[in-house]
């Protein structure tokens, strides 16, 4: 069976950067199921594995643009170290959900300067070009569940 739309597809990977640093990997761990055609995975790679099949092993190399978005610089903003209370030591790497016009947003605390924040609500891969190795290893139909809700479910059917 070929990766098509409705399908579920399993798979293990690499990712790595430009410089060959792994960023993450399923090594170690089960296989990554996705829901092909629903956008659970960057757009990318569910373009390029469409249409594979079972024990194909590719590497695929996807631009910012069709990964975590380009760098977006309004989403790096200066913020009153007050509206952080509660928090004592306010350090860079720092993660926090923040309030918008669009609902919650994750945002990483880039920098402290005094009473002044810099947050950051891009993806931390927003603007990096990703590598993927990957190797196919279970495709199937998806169940209707699936297909309605837009998602794999685990064994023994729906979670959530």
């Amino acid at each position: 069976m070929q990766i098509a739309d409705r399908c579920v597809a399993y798979f293990h990977y690499t990712l790595t950067n430009d410089a060959g640093d792994v960023l993450d990997s399923s090594e170690g761990r089960d296989a990554l199921p996705y829901l092909h055609g629903k956008g659970n995975i960057v757009p990318g790679l569910e373009k390029a594995l469409l249409g594979k099949s079972v024990g194909d092993k590719l590497n695929v190399t996807v631009a910012a643009e069709e990964g975590y978005g380009a760098h977006n610089p309004q989403l790096v903003q200066q913020v009153p170290r007050a509206a952080f209370q509660g928090v004592d030591n306010l350090e860079p790497g720092m993660q926090f959900q923040a309030e918008s016009n669009m609902g919650p947003v994750s945002v990483v605390v880039t920098a402290v300067s005094g009473d002044t924040v810099t947050v950051d609500g891009n993806h931390p891969l927003a603007g990096e070009t990703l590598h993927f190795a990957v190797e196919i290893t279970q495709v199937r139909e998806a169940s209707v569940e699936e297909v309605l809700h837009g998602h794999v479910h685990g064994a023994g059917g729906h979670h959530h």
